[in-house]
């Protein structure tokens, strides 16, 4: 059965400037913090041990430590993020590595179409490639490890997040570790409770 797991966490609602309450999501509330929520504890990441790896629907599955990983391009991004908790923050500046950058790392198969994406504490959230390979305009998503000029903290996903930003932050999956390539989606860890299959914030796809 389909529940909102932090309905009670959600932030007051205030007069909005119009041009900043269109940016807002319908069901949202801003927020200038940056709430930390997730179900289970936050992981102690050892840079020497950590690994990310691609595979599934490739040609070579490949894993990278955190050096060959660190060693890809790296660019700014600046965008909004709203959690299905009913929040949303704006203006966030981060630095990561392109999802088209990792990809270049692998050659997929014809019949790939999704992907899981694989955190510690057994996270995992689907997406279909094509949400991930949006153009600039639209919302690329990124590997993200600064916010504000800053590493990301623990609870935010340090050392490594994924950032999806036309979907909810669940989707953003946090301390990533690595890329499935599937021929067909299948319901990451939330989305098994009953959270919707893709997650559009403007359309409120909360639940399934």
């Amino acid at each position: 059965m389909a529940f909102d797991f932090f309905d009670s966490l959600r932030p007051k609602r205030k007069a909005l400037d119009p041009d900043i309450a269109a940016r807002i999501p319908p069901g949202q509330t801003l927020t200038e913090k940056w709430p930390v929520l997730q179900y289970g504890g936050v992981p102690r990441e050892d840079l020497a041990k950590w690994s990310f790896r691609i595979f599934g629907l490739v040609e070579e599955p490949i894993t990278l430590n955190w050096q060959q990983f660190m060693a890809l391009p790296h660019r700014s991004y600046h965008n909004d993020i709203h959690c299905v908790t009913h929040w949303t923050k704006l203006n966030n500046d981060w630095e990561g590595v392109p999802f088209e950058e990792v990809l270049k790392l692998v050659k997929l198969k014809p019949n790939a179409t999704h992907v899981m994406v694989h955190a510690d504490i057994n996270f995992t959230a689907n997406l279909a490639l094509e949400e991930l390979q949006r153009p600039e305009e639209d919302g690329r998503s990124f590997f993200a490890f600064k916010h504000s000029g800053e590493e990301l903290t623990m609870e935010h996903g340090w050392p490594l997040r994924l950032v999806v930003p036309k979907l909810y932050l669940w989707k953003s999956a946090k301390w990533v570790r690595g890329l499935e390539f599937m021929e067909r989606d299948r319901p990451g860890f939330w989305e098994s409770y009953g959270y919707h299959m893709h997650g559009d914030p403007w359309l409120e796809e909360r639940y399934g």
